[in-house]
């Protein structure tokens, strides 16, 4: 396996390893600045890989923000091997999130972000956005980086294989096919909405953990996610209620 550094938007590389056992991509997001900042810490067996790829940008050990979506392996795995690495480095996650288990975890105190809170990295600013159970964790939320307008999509939009480092073809098709085949993403009545607030962001670039980055009409792909998953909300509705009986009272 080789861990390859693409710069996708200014001072925002991806740092991308393609997993051939999962058929799947494993993307961490390295912000330069000032104060240097990674979103995803990734599994503890590719941190040699991954923090090697670090090195061809910055020192580790000048990492600042140690950063992910939501509790999960993939997302924050080698968490504590990079605060050994980097003696400054503070992990920066939702309040939800610190409260219920990174502050047990993580073996320096975490800095926990309000919704909306922004930490400014010098030259670049990062803000956490609150997105509950999108696509799935309690704790979930993403990071939109103001300056170059990139969003850190975490787990939505997940595709399967290998994939180049930035595209502007389709990535709502794929992440449907993937959403068939592993039913990751939580269907809830907020599910649709809360992607579509992250449409009025605005976004110039996806930054996906799980496919290629994004730089076609971003706007436009995470309303169709977000069409995508109402609709299958409510055929999920519709096919465990079954046909209402004549005369029977609607009490959905």
């Amino acid at each position: 396996m080789d861990t390859q550094v693409t710069e996708i938007a200014p001072d925002v590389y991806r740092l991308s390893t393609y997993v051939s056992d999962a058929n799947l991509v494993f993307n961490q997001f390295l912000v330069d600045a000032e104060e240097p900042l990674i979103f995803h810490a990734g599994l503890r067996a590719l941190y040699p890989l991954v923090s090697a790829a670090v090195e061809r940008v910055v020192p580790v050990e000048r990492l600042r923000w140690i950063t992910f979506g939501h509790l999960e392996a993939d997302e924050c795995g080698a968490m504590n091997s990079w605060l050994a690495a980097a003696p400054r480095a503070e992990v920066a996650h939702g309040t939800m999130g610190c409260v219920v288990s990174v502050n047990d975890l993580a073996d320096r105190p975490p800095r926990p972000l309000q919704d909306g809170e922004v930490l400014d990295l010098g030259g670049r600013r990062v803000r956490r956005i609150d997105t509950p159970h999108v696509p799935h964790g309690w704790d979930a939320g993403l990071l939109f980086e103001e300056t170059t307008g990139t969003l850190l999509c975490g787990d939505l939009f997940t595709a399967l294989g290998d994939s180049p480092a930035l595209t502007e073809q389709d990535i709502t098709g794929p992440a449907l096919q993937a959403e068939d085949l592993f039913g990751a993403t939580c269907l809830t009545p907020t599910t649709g909405s809360t992607i579509r607030a992250l449409a009025e962001l605005h976004p110039t670039t996806l930054a996906l953990m799980h496919g290629p980055s994004f730089a076609g009409d971003c706007v436009q792909a995470l309303r169709d996610l977000a069409d995508a998953y109402d609709e299958r909300l409510d055929a999920e509705g519709i096919r465990l209620h079954g046909p209402m009986a004549p005369g029977a009272v609607d009490q959905r």
